[in-house]
């Protein structure tokens, strides 16, 4: 478990943040609700305070699974429970000397985001066309959350696989 717990909350703010400036009138806004078929009065009402804490939950969820794809030790960890998990165990001591040597392998902005990008483009792309396609929606509506999707993956990503730290097991 990282030492720094507190920043998959802080990446969680991301979608929330990207998403108001994504969606805001100034970018795709105006064309979100035109594939939609929405007006203003539409989005007026509902309970905002719920709406944001469950987007907030969902991005906390969405967090947690994206520092697993962007950081590749802990596959090396996966590979080598129960075993690494007892103190002073041969299989710890080993997971421990390779983190040592490996453990600041692909550990920056840039590979987060590369990760990011391809799950945008490799499985929140085809998601949301699935969905799209049989909802009867155009391209035009595919590729506006699509992009979303892919700018906050490719932040979120990033931030993790950048600044997320893990102590020695001991």
């Amino acid at each position: 478990m990282p030492t720094n717990f507190y920043m998959f909350f802080v990446a969680a703010l991301i979608p929330l943040l990207v998403g108001a400036a994504y969606y805001s009138k100034a970018l795709f806004g105006k064309s979100w609700m035109q594939v939609n078929g929405f007006r203003d009065a539409d989005l007026e009402g509902g309970n905002m305070g719920l709406i944001m804490g469950l987007a907030y939950f969902f991005s906390l969820v969405f967090s947690f699974f994206m520092a697993g794809l962007v950081i590749h030790q802990g596959h090396v960890f996966q590979m080598m429970i129960p075993e690494a998990l007892e103190s002073g165990s041969a299989a710890q001591q080993q997971f421990n000397d390779l983190m040592v040597q490996y453990g600041d392998q692909h550990r920056n902005f840039g590979h987060g985001a590369l990760h990011g990008g391809l799950f945008g483009v490799s499985l929140a792309l085809p998601m949301i066309a699935i969905n799209a396609l049989f909802e009867r929606r155009g391209w035009k509506y595919i590729l506006i959350h699509a992009g979303y999707w892919l700018i906050t993956s490719l932040l979120v990503g990033g931030l993790l696989c950048a600044t997320l730290e893990y102590a020695p097991m001991t």
